[in-house]
């Protein structure tokens, strides 16, 4: 009887344990599939969601399905792309309460798989691996389809983790707007500058269309993008572009106060009533271009014994910006951009008081300015003037909102580069596509994706440093290995010798 008792405890101590750490291992399975938190430790959090992609999954309602197609077998990197994409969209469906779900589907599975992505809009990409100790072309599927209700998105390729968390969330995003803000780009008599690329990258998130000044601003239009000019507006366009602002419009523009023709390396003032019109919102922009010991480079045509090169030199004109008011919301995260022959911005000091002037971009500490006589020979040996950095800090974007007697609310955004939108000038570069993403973002009031968009932003420059510096790391980098290795021989050496003495005093 004593036996069968201690047996019967036994299983009590044994079975009730494992019992309740089952029930407690179940629980907290079942809990941590929607309760979950995750250390990231990189400096922009690329591994986690941003707050505002959990702001865009709140807003869906419905069952949203995500389609991968992504084939086995491929090369680290692009391996390693589609674990990345897993562990986000695990993210994605976990902050969706229910309605998003997603599935991965390989084309080695089943032969039609392939021809279901292409239908969907998903192409194969050809792509060199090795397999069998060879190198071998192979097609592949990396893309993934988003359906929600009747509509779709696609992202046909996806050869990188770089803004895949902001193409994802923008998918989302307007796959669940009912209503796209309609943004205008200014047409003016005159004016040959192309905006192809801003128009093609706005038209993804809103209803585009091109508005002529010389007729009345469409009431539909939400915001208005307006390249820079060099001549005066018509009495039309200005009175039109007026009145837009007036009765609580947005304005993007891009203008500077110095009209630049390289092919004499000269420059010229502008004149135009467009300045009257900024002059209300408190700009003054100067007559100068802004010089910056941070630049852009351009190739230069030299002598090199009885041959003429192109030589790549550094061109103060082309600042480029990596100072911003990281209190504001469109610029916070940035790390550089790139302008253009650009002029200063001030605030006009009658201004003060009746106008929000915000300064946006800066120039270096090293930055300086031409006026008067503009020449623009890139070379310091004929004209040391570029190269003059005795000033510092000076505003070149701003932002300015006015309210009027009855409460309007109208708000510019002002970049003192006229061709910081074209095509052929700052329209090329993703960091400022990025800049004017947020700007639109900002005038209409949507400001889910402005954080998101800057947080992945690859460019990371390395800082300029002395030559004092440089030598000081070089004799580091040289000598430091010497001496740890001796260092850690020591060491080493000391042990092995504490390890004999008491070896010998154990067994000797």
């Amino acid at each position: 009887m004593k036996q069968l008792l201690n047996n019967i405890d036994l299983k009590k101590s044994v079975f009730v344990p494992g019992i309740l750490l089952f029930v407690i291992l179940f629980l907290l399975n079942s809990i941590s599939q929607n309760w979950f938190h995750r250390w990231d430790l990189t400096d922009n959090d690329m591994y986690s969601l941003s707050s505002s992609s959990e702001s865009v999954v709140k807003q869906v309602d419905d069952l949203l399905t995500m389609k991968v197609y992504f084939s086995d077998d491929l090369p680290g990197e692009y391996a390693n792309n589609r674990r990345y994409l897993q562990d986000i969209l695990e993210e994605y469906e976990a902050l969706g309460d229910g309605n998003i779900r997603f599935e991965f589907f390989r084309p080695e599975d089943d032969e039609d798989i392939e021809q279901e992505a292409q239908k969907a809009g998903i192409m194969p990409v050809q792509m060199q691996v090795v397999e069998n100790d060879k190198m071998e072309v192979k097609r592949v599927l990396m893309g993934m389809i988003i359906q929600y209700e009747d509509k779709k998105e696609v992202l046909p390729v996806i050869q990188t983790t770089t803004g895949l968390e902001y193409e994802i969330t923008s998918k989302i995003k307007k796959l669940v707007e009912t209503n796209k803000s309609t943004v205008g780009i200014a047409q003016l008599e005159g004016q040959t500058a192309q905006f192809q690329n801003i128009q093609n990258l706005l038209g993804q998130r809103y209803m585009v269309q091109p508005v002529n000044l010389s007729d009345a601003v469409p009431a539909e239009v939400t915001a208005l993008l307006m390249g820079g000019v060099s001549d005066s507006l018509s009495g039309d366009e200005y009175q039109h572009l007026s009145d837009y602002l007036n009765r609580g419009g947005n304005l993007f523009l891009t203008q500077n106060r110095v009209k630049a023709n390289l092919q004499i390396q000269q420059a010229f003032p502008i004149q135009s009533n467009i300045f009257d019109l900024v002059d209300d919102y408190g700009f003054a922009i100067a007559e100068n271009l802004v010089t910056d010991k941070i630049c852009g480079r351009v190739n230069v045509q030299q002598q090199m014994g009885p041959i003429r090169m192109n030589v790549p030199m550094e061109y103060p004109l082309l600042p480029v910006v990596r100072s911003f008011n990281n209190n504001e919301p469109i610029v916070a995260g940035l790390e550089q951009i790139q302008l253009v022959f650009a002029s200063e911005i001030k605030q006009d000091s009658a201004s003060i008081g009746n106008v929000n002037f915000v300064p946006l971009l800066f120039s270096s500490d090293q930055s300086g300015e031409m006026r008067g006589q503009f020449n623009l020979n890139p070379d310091p040996n004929q004209n040391p003037f570029i190269r003059m950095f005795n000033q510092s800090d000076k505003v070149l974007s701003a932002r300015s909102e006015k309210v009027d007697e009855n409460g309007v609310l109208s708000q510019v955004i002002l970049v003192g580069d006229s061709d910081f939108m074209a095509d052929q000038g700052g329209g090329r570069s993703p960091e400022n596509h990025i800049f004017i993403m947020n700007s639109v973002d900002y005038l209409i009031g949507d400001r889910d994706l402005i954080a998101l968009r800057s947080r992945e932003i690859t460019s990371r420059p390395l800082e300029d440093v002395s030559d004092e510096a440089k030598r000081t790391w070089k004799w580091i980098n040289i000598v430091m290995p010497s001496f740890l290795i001796v260092g850690f021989g020591l060491i080493r050496m000391r042990s092995q010798k504490r390890r004999s003495s008491v070896l010998e005093e154990l067994y000797g």
